[in-house]
């Protein structure tokens, strides 16, 4: 006799990238051994390769995990893991005002939502002729947990050119799938350091997961707010921006 099959719920969530809407599961405990196991690790690429592979069977496949956004990635998870283990993510937050006492807080991840700063524009205007229409990196290419200032040259000039989508030359429009990332690197090369500094605007206010919290010092008393950003600050140690 067969063993029963257990029934797993059902939701819905709409891409923060566009209105798409898309069903999800909570993970099972083969899923959850697979993100344990791949934490124990502590390698990112183990890490990102069990938020992919997760995010992928709990959206029944229906979706190219190698192509999305990271925030969508990482938005679709933190619902995938609200669903899965509780809707209230606890942590050790550091007070702003001495910056050395730690806060028990806790954090509806229901509330957590995709962000985007009011000056992100994905159009980069190089002069009157060119402009360069970028695209959001995916996992593939970037690590979200990256330092960018301490990455390396050819890392930082590899991921501006894979995430030109792109470049306009008067009525001409290239394609970057077109041309290789040498070449790619190659025109990359030739942009101003006024044009550099756009499109590092471009990586600093696109769309992100963030949100406000209170937290009052336990020693002090003082209310401070704090802003988790990125999906290691809501199931970690977060490396977090004082409001």
């Amino acid at each position: 006799m067969a063993l029963p099959i257990l029934e797993t719920a059902t939701y819905e969530l709409t891409l923060p990238s566009q209105d798409t809407k898309v069903k999800f599961r909570p993970f099972l405990v083969k899923e959850e051994k697979i993100l344990l196991m791949a934490m124990e690790s502590g390698e990112n690429g183990q890490i990102q390769n069990a938020l992919k592979e997760i995010v992928s069977a709990c959206t029944f496949g229906t979706i190219n995990v190698s192509k999305m956004p990271t925030f969508d990635l990482e938005y679709i998870f933190l619902q995938i893991r609200a669903k899965s283990v509780g809707e209230v993510s606890k942590l050790k937050v550091k007070c702003p005002d001495d910056n050395e006492t730690f806060a028990n807080v806790e954090v509806d991840l229901t509330e957590v939502e995709v962000q985007v700063d009011e000056t992100h524009t994905n159009e980069i205007q190089v002069n009157d002729k060119i402009k360069m229409l970028m695209k959001y990196p995916t996992m593939e290419d970037f690590d979200p947990s990256m330092d960018a200032d301490n990455m390396k040259t050819n890392q930082l000039f590899d991921i501006i050119s894979k995430s030109i989508y792109q470049i306009y030359d008067g009525e001409e429009i290239h394609q970057a799938t077109d041309y290789s990332q040498k070449e790619l690197n190659a025109f990359v090369e030739t942009l101003t350091s006024e044009n550099f500094n756009k499109i590092q605007t471009f990586f600093t206010t696109m769309p992100k997961l963030k949100h406000e919290i209170e937290v009052t010092n336990p020693k002090t008393k003082v209310k401070s707010k704090v802003v988790l950003s990125g999906l290691q600050d809501f199931f970690g140690s977060p490396s977090l921006t004082t409001a």
